[in-house]
């Protein structure tokens, strides 16, 4: 395996200016956000997931992340199958 030199990497003004940018684009868009949460919060529908019970919390999770649970059997033929001797 060849070593080089390690390679020199140099901030140049168009850098530091176009992370400025973004940096302010992302501060504003989570200010945004925060701004939204408060006001949706106010509304009603914020406040049921917080102060419901802990099933209807768990299914609007559920439904959130999209997983449907289907109930175990609990009969032994369900878990083994069925052995015919």
């Amino acid at each position: 395996m060849l070593r080089r030199k390690p390679t020199r990497l140099e901030l140049k003004l168009d850098d530091i200016e176009e992370f400025e940018s973004i940096r302010k684009d992302l501060e504003t868009r989570k200010k945004q956000k925060e701004d939204v949460d408060v006001v949706g919060g106010s509304d009603g529908e914020g406040a049921i997931g917080l102060s419901s019970d802990p099933k209807n919390r768990e299914q609007m999770i559920n439904d959130r992340i999209g997983y449907k649970p289907q109930a175990k059997p609990n009969n032994r033929s369900s878990q083994f199958g069925n052995f015919e001797f």
